[in-house]
Formats: structure tokens, C-alpha cells, sequence
């Protein structure tokens, strides 16, 4: 059967996903690759949204993948599976580039100044275009890399640390917060912040081997408002210590608070959602069946009109974010919609593969 909370916990993090990078766009922490500030506030304080959802928010993502991993692999052979993680994953970050992704790349280099540049040939600019248009689509890289590593691991240890992980108590839940700690501190690349190796493969393999297993669902379903407490506590004191700061860069992402919260944000999402939200209705069931092309493509509707609209200043600040908001959700809907019954694209954008076409919705 079908993890309903885990499925809601994924669409709900997306919708998290598109509001942050609304309001990321606009961002007045000095975080690049944006357009940045555009009102006239002394201090935006509603930009305290980022800091509330961006140590946790993909470090969960990663998480509920490495579950669905899990359950995958119960159906399916590593073969099977590789293969499918390859057309869903890998074909997107790589084939998409050229087929789609390069008009998102497009925007980007406005962003960051390449378009513009004279000491740059066409030939780079083209290069930076292709290669911008990675953009969110780092999640799925990697999503990729980690369901190549857990095949292996499965291979090797043929299921025995799954099934110790079975066990995983209160205590060790908590104990769990250090390695999180130590896992931030390796495998981050030094210039594109995003690609954190340690952290993000750690969340990927507690949800493969820890969360996977009902028995630790209903342990942290019923110390959800321990969670919740920890959260909001190392929450507030996040915000407070680093707003205002850049929240992406080290020394922030590397310090015990940003992961501790991180950590325990996760806990309280997966307690929460276990305990309140595992049902499924017609409104559930459709905003999940439609997270993949809303993650996808959400960004590209959002910066649009930071390039498009509010960098040339056509309307006012507010209404920027407004306009950026509902194309985020407006053009990644139509987008899934219209490129999910293309031929070709469907498979090169979305890595829907031939047999799964009367799937799409």
C-alpha cells in the first residue's frame, strides 16, 4: 500500500518549495544569483520564511525519497529499478538541458551578469546557458547518484542493517542529531552550495533504512509534540541569531543550530504528517500526482517575471510577488500538462518513458 502521509509530506514540501523561491527571488539578504531586493523596506521582515524552511525542507525531500526508494526495491529488482531511476532522474538533468531546461539557463545568465558580459564568446554564453538551466533539477542529480549507491548497498549487505535499523528507538532518534551534525560538515562543494554530498545522502539513506519501517513511524508519530517543541525552539533561535545573514553559506549551514533544527524539522514533519495528514482524498491525490511537473517547473514562471516584469520595474513591488507567485504555480501546471503529452518531451524533460504514457495525468 501506498504511504499516504508520505506522499502529502512530498507535495506539501514542493508548495514550501515555490513559496520560498518567491520570496528568495526578492530576497534582501544579499544571497546572488536573484534579482534581489525591490521594495523600498528598510528591512523585509517576511523574508524570515526562508530561514523557517530552508535548513529542513530539502534534507526531508531526500528523506521521503529514500523511503519510496526503499518500497520500490521491495517490488522491484536493482536492474529494474535503475533503469527506472535513470529515465525518471537522469534523463531530465541531462537530455532536458538541451531539450527545455536551456530557457531557464537563459534567464539565469541574465541574472548573474554572463548575457551581458563582452569578455565572454558566444560560445560560453551558450555553454553558461545550458548549464544554468540545471537550476532546481540538482535535487534530482543527485536523487540519482544516491539510488545508484543504495543498489549497491543493498547488494552487498543483502538487508541486514535495514533490518537492525528496524529498532531505532526514542534515544536513538535524538543520538541521530550529531551525525546529521557531522554529515554537514563533509561533501559540500565550495562554490555551489546546494550540492551538500554528506548531509543529503545521509537523509537519503535514514529514509532508506530508518523511516522506511512502520515500527519507527509510529515512534515518531508518538513523540510528535517533542518534536515539534525541539523544532520550534531551535527554530525561533535560528531566526533570531541569523537573519539578516546569508543562511546558504557557511559559517550558517555548517553550525550545530542549522542542522539540530534541520534535524528535528524533520522529525516533526514526519510525526506530524504520520499522525494527522496520512489520508488521501481528491485534492491530495491530485496536488501529488502533479508535484513532480510543479517542482520541475515552477522556478521558470517565478523568475520570468523577476526578469521580465520586475527588474524593468512595469509594476509595483507587491505586485511582482504576487505575478511571480501564481505563474510559479500557473505556468509549471500548464507546462506538466502540455510537455507530458509531447512525444519526445515527455520523456526528455519529464522522464516519462513510452510505458508509462496512459499513466500521465
Amino acid at each position: 500500500m501506498r504511504k499516504s502521509y508520505l506522499d502529502n509530506i512530498r507535495w506539501v514540501t514542493v508548495v514550501l518549495v515555490v513559496i520560498y523561491h518567491v520570496l528568495y527571488m526578492y530576497n534582501a539578504e544579499g544571497i546572488v544569483g536573484t534579482l534581489g531586493k525591490i521594495t523600498d523596506l528598510e528591512v523585509q521582515y517576511y523574508d524570515v520564511y526562508q530561514y523557517i524552511v530552508y535548513p529542513w525542507f530539502m534534507m526531508l525531500l531526500f528523506i521521503v525519497s529514500g523511503a519510496s526508494a526503499r518500497y520500490s526495491l521491495d517490488k522491484h529488482t536493482g536492474k529494474e529499478f535503475i533503469k527506472s531511476r535513470t529515465t525518471k532522474l537522469l534523463v531530465p538533468a541531462t537530455v532536458g538541458l538541451f531539450a527545455f531546461q536551456f530557457i531557464q539557463g537563459y534567464i539565469n545568465i541574465n541574472f548573474s551578469g554572463v548575457a551581458d558580459n563582452p569578455d565572454i564568446p558566444m560560445v560560453g554564453k551558450v555553454f553558461a546557458c545550458i548549464l544554468s538551466g540545471i537550476g532546481v533539477l540538482w535535487y534530482i542529480q543527485m536523487l540519482w547518484l544516491f539510488s545508484l549507491i543504495i543498489v549497491l548497498i543493498k547488494k552487498i549487505d543483502k538487508d541486514r542493517f535495514w533490518w537492525v535499523c528496524k529498532k531505532t528507538s526514542f534515544p536513538v532518534l535524538i543520538i541521530l542529531g550529531g551525525i546529521v551534525y557531522l554529515a554537514g560538515q563533509v561533501g559540500n562543494t565550495p562554490h555551489v552550495v546546494i550540492y551538500r554530498f554528506g548531509l543529503y545522502f545521509l537523509s537519503f539513506a535514514l529514509g532508506y533504512f530508518v523511516f522506511s519501517h512502520d515500527e519507527v513511524t509510529e515512534t515518531v508519530k508518538k513523540y510528535f509534540f517533542i518534536w515539534l517543541i525541539a523544532t520550534a525552539v531551535l527554530g525561533t533561535w535560528f531566526c533570531l541569531k541569523y537573519f539578516g545573514q546569508n543562511y546558504a553559506v557557511n559559517p550558517a549551514y555548517r553550525s550545530p543550530l542549522f542542522l539540530l533544527y534541520a534535524w528535528f524539522g524533520c522529525l516533526a514533519m514526519i510525526g506530524g504528517f504520520a499522525k494527522y495528514f496520512d489520508f488521501e482524498n481528491g485534492f491530495t491525490g491530485w496536488m501529488s500526482s502533479h508535484s513532480w511537473g510543479l517542482y520541475v517547473f515552477h522556478y521558470l514562471g517565478i523568475s520570468s517575471v523577476a526578469l521580465f516584469i520586475a527588474k524593468p520595474g512595469l509594476v509595483p513591488a507587491w505586485a511582482c510577488y504576487l505575478l511571480s507567485l501564481v505563474s510559479g504555480f500557473a505556468l509549471a501546471y500548464g507546462l506538466n500538462y502540455v510537455i507530458s503529452r509531447l512525444p519526445f518531451f515527455r520523456w526528455a524533460v519529464l522522464g516519462i518513458s513510452k510505458n508509462k504514457q496512459k499513466q500521465v495525468q
